[in-house]
């Protein structure tokens, strides 16, 4: 059970999916900073998982390594999906002990729970898993986090009660969307009194560049308030929240988020407002809702660098620059697959986190781009 007292006053959480790079790899020196700003300001929820290409490694040299581990909290995930065996499955949990070298995990996570795997959980037995893990002090707390309807949120809830916290994505712009479903999501986690950790609230960083018309809703009533500044204040304005995790990727985001973050303050009436405002404005603008998470990309056949293409296309249609759109689409496909490319098989959107039409989309881009 957690018990309110580890709910952070500060909740904003340092997700560790898009660290900065240097090179091939994660810049570990820039993130040694971000981490060093972070753990100054007050903050210790640390988020990573084992299918995030580096970023258990990397929390080892950047957090791990150098703090008391009694000092902050980590959480990490085990995903199913890509495990053939129950026994493989299991072992992530052994790699991410030794990659990170964190003795326990304070948050331990079954990964992205939707209608397709959640039966394959059961099947390998990975609730009763955790649960074990947990009796012998190498887990404190775990729970799911999850991508899919509010009935079936309600009865994995029902069917687990056990679950300590469960992880969504909630935003401004996926409150009401039909899709993500957020608020139903997060209504029916406050009905089973579970505690929420929030993913994506800028929406993997579309709400930290939104469309022009957003933009100047939001500078009018605040300009000096960052575009992020307002989807993160939104989401840590809500009930029952442990923290809001912002993947973060340079030095610069670090300082905006604690500058608004380090002494929280809700929303006002007047600024939900202006939120409502803003998200009846978001929704109006046809774009592709990718969050550049690139689960979609580890295996697709034809190595289509499938985020990075949407983001090119998002260029023309969200803020209209054709050229600027191809410029970002050609330096995208430079060293893998163009859209044209693209197979069909349906790898992708197996397991789009945000249930894209990938392989219609990816035809689009390919008719703009390609022809």
């Amino acid at each position: 059970m957690i018990e309110s007292n580890e709910f952070n006053k500060n909740k904003l959480g340092f997700g560790l999916m898009r660290l900065p790079r240097k090179g091939i790899g994660i810049d570990i020196e820039q993130t040694s900073r971000m981490v060093d700003m972070f753990m100054e300001a007050g903050l210790t929820y640390f988020d990573t998982a084992f299918i995030y290409p580096g970023s258990e490694a990397a929390a080892k040299k950047a957090l791990i390594d150098r703090y008391p581990r009694e000092s902050y909290t980590l959480a990490t995930k085990l995903m199913v999906l890509p495990a053939p065996t129950e026994a493989i499955a299991k072992k992530e949990f052994e790699t991410s002990l030794k990659r990170t070298g964190a003795q326990y995990f304070d948050y331990y996570l079954l990964h992205a729970l939707d209608s397709k795997n959640y039966r394959k959980y059961e099947r390998f037995h990975l609730w009763d898993f955790v649960r074990e893990q947990k009796e012998k002090g190498l887990i404190r707390h775990y729970g799911f986090s999850f991508h899919d309807s509010p009935e079936l949120l309600d009865q994995i809830l029902t069917e687990h009660p056990d679950a300590e916290f469960v992880q969504l994505q909630i935003n401004y712009a996926d409150w009401e969307n039909r899709s993500v479903q957020s608020r139903a999501n997060y209504e029916v986690a406050r009905k089973h009194g579970k505690p929420i950790v929030i993913m994506e609230p800028v929406k993997g960083g579309a709400l930290a560049k939104p469309p022009a018309e957003v933009q100047k809703l939001l500078k009018e009533a605040d300009p000096e308030a960052s575009f992020a500044s307002w989807a993160i204040r939104f989401a840590a304005s809500l009930d029952g929240i442990l923290a809001v995790l912002s993947g973060m990727s340079n030095v610069e985001q670090m300082q905006d988020n604690l500058s608004y973050m380090k002494e929280f303050k809700p929303l006002s009436k007047k600024e939900q407002q202006t939120i409502r405002l803003a998200r009846r404005a978001m929704n109006s603008v046809k774009s592709i809702p990718c969050t550049a998470c690139h689960y979609c990309t580890e295996g697709c056949p034809q190595q289509i660098p499938i985020p990075e293409i949407f983001a090119a296309r998002n260029q023309q249609l969200v803020w209209g620059q054709l050229e600027k759109g191809k410029q970002a689409y050609e330096t995208a496909v430079a060293s893998g697959g163009r859209a044209s490319d693209c197979i069909g098989c349906g790898q992708c959107e197996s397991i789009c986190p945000q249930k894209i039409e990938i392989i219609s989309e990816i035809a689009e881009c390919s008719n703009a781009f390609d022809a």
